[in-house]
């Protein structure tokens, strides 16, 4: 898969989770939010009701984004005969 480097940084700063945040918004309802790694800007991702549901939004958009990376690499050898 190819894909250029400006591509590739943002899925990695995408894959971190200390890049990512959630706020409670004022109807109770919680907002994902990821930061932008050019400056000091915050924008939302996704609503959740509940914090655990935003977390796991959160962690599913992690895990989304580091397996992008990981096909970026190549195919890799799961297994050898001899």
């Amino acid at each position: 898969m190819k894909v250029n480097d400006k591509t590739k940084k943002q899925w990695s700063h995408l894959a971190n989770k200390e890049n990512w945040r959630i706020t409670q918004l004022p109807n109770g309802y919680y907002q994902t939010e990821v930061s932008n790694p050019d400056n000091e800007n915050w924008h939302d991702v996704t609503r959740r009701e509940t914090l655990e549901g935003a977390e796991q939004a959160i962690d599913g958009s992690v895990e989304h984004f580091s397996k992008k990376l990981e096909a970026t690499k190549g195919p890799k050898v799961v297994k050898t005969f001899k």
